[in-house]
């Protein structure tokens, strides 16, 4: 078999049509990195105009073509509408990574119900609609297709400092990972969610920094983390790969934790 003699050939997914939403956020932006330098054609949604402006020429810079469209799943019309748009822009579509989503942080005698309604619907809700866009699409198409959900650290363990919004969304898309891996499975599509902790991003950057600060939050987390550091933006290229490529063709309903060990102790 070719896969056994030339293992690597496993992991191509070079000329394949990716789309992925919050294309600039932090997972967003670091995941249409990987998938320009891999080859892939993109089609990067987001709601940020000038964030996306600028990833999208980041990754024509090395190399790759680049769709953008300035839409954010907010509702079924506007998930079918980016589904269109990969259709539209290349034929098909291969891979959706979901890496739209939010936080509210706030204790729940201090949250509002419409903060942790609003938390749910971006992390739960829209994360179910793009699924159900881009698996009807993969179904017409009858070639399978790749999904890959972002969940956290936090879909397994809780945390003290007010992310019951946060914590219950991520097991949420746990559980939807899991179920779709069950549904899909006949039809050769594959559901997967990578789950990290703190990896180095603009929005994690002050922990990563020489403060007294820092270092006293970066020391404490650290203590939970048997590798001993924070995630760095490559630490993601391995798991993503694995998960939009046929080397993952037998792998469906999986939650992969990209975490440095911290969810094993």
């Amino acid at each position: 078999m070719t896969s056994l003699t030339n293992p690597l050939s496993m992991f191509e997914v070079a000329g394949k049509v990716a789309l992925i939403t919050g294309a600039s956020g932090a997972f967003g932006m670091v995941a249409a990195r990987i998938l320009a330098g891999a080859g892939c054609k993109l089609v990067l949604a987001a709601g940020n105009i000038t964030a996306l402006d600028e990833i999208s020429a980041e990754c024509r810079e090395i190399g790759a073509d680049v769709t953008a469209v300035n839409i954010r799943p907010s509702d079924e019309a506007a998930c079918a509408e980016l589904v269109a748009s990969a259709v539209k822009a290349y034929g098909t579509l291969d891979i959706l990574v979901v890496a739209s989503g939010m936080n509210k942080v706030a204790k729940i005698d201090e949250m509002k119900p419409e903060d942790f309604t609003t938390v749910m619907d971006a992390n739960v809700t829209q994360s179910w609609l793009l699924a159900r866009a881009a698996s009807t699409q993969m179904k017409k198409q009858g070639q399978g297709g790749k999904i890959v959900l972002v969940s956290s650290a936090r879909g397994l363990l809780g945390h003290p400092a007010g992310y019951t919004a946060y914590c219950a969304s991520k097991a949420a898309v746990d559980g939807m990972t899991k179920a779709l891996g069950c549904e899909l499975g006949s039809t050769g599509i594959t559901v997967n969610a990578i789950a990290p902790t703190v990896f180095r991003s603009p929005l994690t950057a002050w922990m990563f920094e020489d403060t007294p600060e820092a270092k006293v939050v970066r020391d404490g987390f650290l203590t939970r983390v048997p590798l001993g550091r924070l995630g760095e933006p490559e630490d993601l290229a391995g798991p993503l790969l694995f998960l939009t490529s046929k080397a993952s063709d037998f792998y469906t309903g999986h939650i992969l934790y990209a975490d440095g060990g911290y969810t094993a102790g």
